[in-house]
């Protein structure tokens, strides 16, 4: 006989409805995503008033919840812009106002997004009173980033695609369990034995997890550049979820082609790591082209993993299948590099997956998390992990790169120093900048050439993710070490020619 499963969400209904006071008004109840979204007429009550009742929910279901406003009730547009206007100070550098009609949020975009907040919140409260619509402020970076523009311009235009990929997702994380969490398999598809092409596949026998997909750049043959996606137990149509550690290509550079073979599914990673993640897929393509090389994926796979992506904060849990829930943790990598953490069960298996990661504290990021709740299984990135693989101390590194510089400048000549667009380049520009600023570097002028310079702008929207030192320089003195007079962005190829000829200088 066929078992019979209740609709999840008409017990969701019933629980929320006895909650909520009825002159709040719930118009709607479903999922998006881990989330549960309560559509509601007087969203302001839930939200400010009397927002102990969505957190009584919360304890009840043990569910995020996200509540929305009806669009009966929502402000026009003009009206809204106006109010925010009125309300938020002119100092907080408001930029652009974008309407996400079917979430209800405006979202405000602001250079000093503490001041568009205001204390505890009070300035987005006054403007959900009078407008209805959830307000939502997102830095501008200090550099413009077209990286970042893109990816908003998708997410905020393609509204209708977004909401119901979020409510698909959503509709298969709280399937009913149909399967007993009894073993756990994990499954190497790359990246084991070798540097390239990461992926690993997480199995249980209700859910299936794919954390990283990328590629191997310097493969010669097309068999050896992209992981095992052909293997049996991997099946785009019933993968769950897949989880990003970091946007280095080895780890990212293949997940374009699995929305390419039809997958439909989230993908989960920080928010650094979604626009850094873009900037190098939408480059390999470039590169490829340049080269008369055929792609494997197009930009519009890019923009369909846009539209699935959804991004977390560190140290926050989230059902992302039935029996599955993940933690990121900072990895120290690179700029927003995360530590899977995934939680099979209720309690019966613990994984955390590094990725790469750093042990050790930078002049850009802090050092790596190292404590977990609980871990049963570890799986650690171990590229330098050799006996031999004993790195010089960071001091006597910096030595060198002082004292060759300024060799250099003092002969007459010119310092070229090629460097990873992401994280080794960012360093290298604070290092430059700090000992020009202590007097122990030579003051001539540092262009910033390449991807660097979009990778860097990325970079001036997430200080949260930055140092300590950093955050504090950036949010509480307004001192931003990447904008710093020393250092000249490279924008038209024919600025290479002058500065050949021209005076020493850092490239």
């Amino acid at each position: 006989m066929k078992k019979q499963f209740q609709d999840p969400l008409s017990k969701i209904r019933e629980i929320v409805l006895s909650k909520i006071p009825e002159d709040v008004t719930v118009t709607r109840i479903n999922f998006e995503g881990s989330k549960l979204a309560i559509y509601v007429k007087k969203p302001e009550v839930l939200l400010v008033d009397k927002s102990y009742i969505i957190s009584d929910i919360v304890e009840t279901m043990k569910r995020r919840i996200v509540v929305r406003s009806d669009p009966s009730v929502r402000a026009p547009k003009e009206e809204v812009k106006a109010v925010i206007s009125q309300v938020i100070p002119e100092e907080a550098g408001v930029e652009n106002i974008i309407f996400d009609d079917v979430l209800g949020e405006v979202i405000i975009e602001a250079k000093k997004t503490g001041l568009a907040i205001g204390k505890d919140g009070a300035l987005l409260q006054e403007v959900l009173r009078k407008t209805k619509w959830i307000p939502r402020v997102l830095r501008t970076p200090s550099i413009p980033s077209k990286i970042i523009a893109n990816i908003r311009h998708v997410l905020y235009t393609d509204t209708k695609e977004r909401e119901k990929a979020l409510r698909e997702d959503g509709e298969r994380i709280f399937r009913p369990l149909i399967f007993p969490v009894d073993e756990v398999l994990l499954i190497p598809l790359g990246g084991f034995r070798e540097v390239g092409r990461s992926a690993i596949l997480v199995k249980t026998k209700e859910s299936s997890i794919l954390v990283d997909c990328g590629i191997n750049p310097g493969a010669s043959k097309p068999n050896q550049m992209f992981p095992y996606l052909d293997f049996d137990c991997l099946d785009l149509d019933s993968l769950d979820a897949v989880v990003v550690t970091h946007s280095h290509l080895d780890h990212c550079g293949a997940i374009p082609l699995l929305y390419k073979y039809g997958y439909k599914g989230p993908v989960y990673c920080s928010e650094p790591t979604l626009s850094l993640m873009v900037l190098v897929q939408l480059d390999y393509l470039d590169v490829a082209a340049k080269e008369g090389v055929i792609p494997p994926y197009s930009q519009r796979d890019v923009r369909e993993m846009i539209l699935h992506t959804v991004t977390l904060r560190y140290g926050y849990v989230v059902d992302i299948a039935p029996d599955i829930k993940l933690t990121l943790w900072n990895a120290g990598h690179i700029l927003g590099s995360s530590i899977a953490h995934l939680h099979i069960g209720e309690g019966h298996y613990n994984i955390v997956i590094t990725g790469d990661f750093k042990n050790g504290k930078t002049m850009l990021l802090d050092a790596s998390s190292t404590n977990f709740p609980r871990v049963e299984a570890l799986v650690m990135e171990s590229t330098y992990g050799g006996e031999e693989d004993v790195m010089p101390p960071r001091q006597e590194v910096e030595k060198l790169l002082i004292s060759t510089v300024n060799e250099t400048i003092e002969n007459g000549g010119k310092v070229l120093i090629p460097t990873p667009a992401i994280g080794r380049g960012q360093e290298i520009m604070i290092v430059l900048d700090s000992y020009m600023r202590k007097g122990l570097l030579k003051e001539v002028p540092i262009y910033i050439d390449g991807m660097l310079n979009e990778a860097t702008a990325i970079h001036t929207a997430y200080p949260e993710y930055l140092s300590q030192e950093l955050r504090d320089l950036i949010l509480r003195e307004d001192v931003n070490v990447f904008q710093s007079e020393r250092f000249t962005s490279i924008s038209n190829p024919n600025q290479r020619f002058e500065i050949a000829e021209s005076e020493p200088s850092i490239i």
